[in-house]
């Protein structure tokens, strides 16, 4: 088997890291392309002692921590953009980049202590007081408001749970499409937590879909078909947790979630 073949199935995820890392899927797909375009480039370079996965990722590390691209960014092209990189940097100022990407490589990406510290040089030892310093300096940032779209009592009363246990509040638990977007519209929530498939067979795409033509909020899609959303198109969600999930998983969603969006900036 080829190593592109190796590569393939782990490249939508790669994705979802590279989106949650920087809070923006453009941003994450560059630093995701120019990984490649490394291994293309110099193929003997890849690391082959680890498993592929490990490998895609160290590399993508490499990438990520030359560039400096949250302090720099490449173009000053669209506002929307520049508004959400003024964001970025205003936290990133305030918070030690490798504490970020120690929760979400071992919360959101499910990679061992072991594995993390591997992929961003460090000694293992320090990986769990790096992951204790980004929730604790996420957790002091972010304060909101949740609607949560989910047809699963179980799992809508598990995510109401840790989603209170945060410190956020919950708006409601909306079960269908036009429940949703009537909460939403009733009581702006900051984040919305969304499954795709609801009880009437309505779509929680399609209900975060309205949402969004009406006001900007962060968005977590919660899925057990991550594939119907990681197909390489646009739009694609910026942050995408697959059930089943740990608490842990959900936790670091939330804080990168807020920690990119505008409404949960201090004042300074």
């Amino acid at each position: 088997m080829s190593l592109g073949q190796q590569l393939a199935p782990h490249l939508p995820f790669l994705r979802r890291y590279g989106r949650a890392l920087t809070g923006s899927q453009t941003q994450g797909d560059r630093y995701v392309r120019a990984t490649l375009e490394a291994i293309v480039a110099a193929p003997d370079e890849f690391p082959r002692e680890v498993d592929p996965r490990l490998g895609l990722y160290r590399m993508f590390q490499a990438i990520w921590n030359s560039t400096n691209y949250d302090e720099t960014p490449e173009n000053a092209g669209a506002s929307a953009d520049d508004d959400q990189e003024s964001i970025a940097r205003a936290r990133l100022a305030r918070m030690t980049p490798l504490s970020r990407q120690a929760l979400l490589l071992t919360a959101m990406e499910g990679f061992t202590p072991e594995d993390t510290a591997y992929l961003i040089d460090v000694d293992v030892a320090e990986v769990d007081s790096l992951i204790a310093e980004a929730l604790a300096e996420i957790e002091k940032q972010t304060r909101a408001r949740v609607l949560i779209i989910e047809d699963e009592p179980i799992i809508a009363m598990d995510i109401e749970t840790i989603v209170r246990d945060l410190g956020h509040d919950v708006t409601g638990v909306a079960v269908t499409r036009d429940e949703a977007v009537a909460l939403a519209m009733e009581d702006r929530p900051g984040l919305v937590l969304a499954d795709i498939q609801l009880a009437d067979d309505s779509s929680g795409i399609d209900a975060v879909k309205d949402i969004l033509a009406e006001f900007n909020v962060p968005v977590i899609f919660i899925t057990a078909f991550p594939e119907r959303l990681l197909t390489g198109e646009r739009p694609e969600p910026t942050f995408l947790i697959t059930k089943p999930f740990q608490r842990s998983t959900v936790k670091a969603a939330i804080s990168q979630a807020l920690f990119f969006d505008s409404a949960t900036v201090p004042e300074l």
